[in-house]
């Protein structure tokens, strides 16, 4: 593979699952005059003639991206310079079929999913090379085909799946940056995996839970609060015997970068909430086996794991039977 990196021209994108996360910033990027071509399975016509909407609380007020450019197919988007994989974790099986009419020598490979073990999916059926991830920290809601609600302006952190950073990483971050975002280059992006996981663990997970409980709900909540603080607790000492040394002030950093979202919901509780598949493998199966292995004990998770893949399976067990 040839790497890609060159300065004197916009980026040409393809952002791959337009939920939330994709439509969000694939739409910053456009605003900003990047060459974005979004590929959506549904809501395309409305996408097609209404183009974007970005509405946020703190940022810009509104960003409109009119004539979005929206594809149905991979192969109507052909070859691009960088792909933008914003997909659950859950459909990861379709992207063998859906990365390939986008690539050539140089395209790059950015996954923008939650959990661990995404880059590892690329670059085994992609190559090493082509693979990078880019941890979002935003609180953002999809409230219709091309119109999402942010929770301010959020920041996020890219690096390579292996190696120092490169020219390539320092390009997309000013991209994001040029966004008004706060973007920062990491020289360990799997460190970083496990620094998200703090958050997406104890949250995404107790929303659900807990019986559909917002940001500020569970904040607000004592015996939540405990709980959340020993699963933190609890992947600080999986990522070390991992290799990945956080301190232990990244807790009360976390909670402190949450409060501000508000009655924010997170994506899997959304997930939940409308009987989709939620990421449970990825977010929390990933770091309980990755307890096992190094026999850090993880009570407090396996217990989420197991309470998770339970409610999980009634709800999209319970749309299933009220499709029929």
């Amino acid at each position: 593979m040839t790497a890609f990196f060159d300065s004197s021209r916009k980026l040409r994108i393809a952002v791959v699952g337009t939920g939330a996360i994709g439509s969000y910033h694939g739409a910053k990027l456009a605003a900003s005059g990047h060459d974005v071509r979004f590929l959506l399975r549904s809501g395309l016509e409305t996408v097609r003639s209404q183009g974007f909407t970005v509405h946020s609380t703190t940022d810009t007020p509104v960003i409109r991206l009119p004539r979005a450019r929206v594809f149905g197919s991979t192969e109507e988007i052909g070859p691009v310079d960088w792909v933008l994989i914003a997909v659950k974790t859950t459909a990861n099986a379709a992207l063998e079929k859906l990365i390939p009419p986008l690539l050539h020598d140089g395209t790059t490979l950015v996954t923008m999913q939650n959990g661990l073990g995404n880059e590892a999916f690329l670059a085994e059926r992609f190559g090493v090379e082509r693979v990078m991830g880019a941890l979002c920290f935003v609180g953002v809601n999809r409230i219709a085909p091309g119109v999402v609600h942010s929770f301010g302006r959020g920041t996020i952190s890219v690096g390579e799946y292996e190696g120092p950073p490169r020219a390539r990483t320092e390009a997309l971050a000013q991209a994001f940056r040029d966004t008004g975002m706060e973007a920062t280059v990491v020289d360990n992006l799997l460190t970083e995996r496990w620094r998200k996981e703090l958050w997406n663990v104890p949250f995404n997970g107790l929303a659900i839970a807990a019986g559909d409980m917002t940001c500020d709900l569970i904040l607000a909540d004592p015996g939540l609060m405990e709980l959340v603080r020993g699963l933190m607790r609890e992947l600080l000492a999986i990522a070390e015997a991992r290799g990945h040394a956080i301190p232990d002030s990244y807790i009360d950093f976390q909670l402190s970068r949450t409060r501000p979202l508000g009655a924010y919901k997170p994506s899997s509780l959304l997930d939940y909430r409308a009987g989709r598949p939620v990421e449970v493998e990825s977010i929390w199966g990933e770091p309980v086996r990755e307890a096992r292995q190094v026999g850090v004990q993880a009570g407090r998770l396996e217990a989420l794991y197991y309470l998770l893949q339970r409610l999980t399976a009634a709800r999209v067990a319970q749309k299933n039977s009220a499709a029929r």
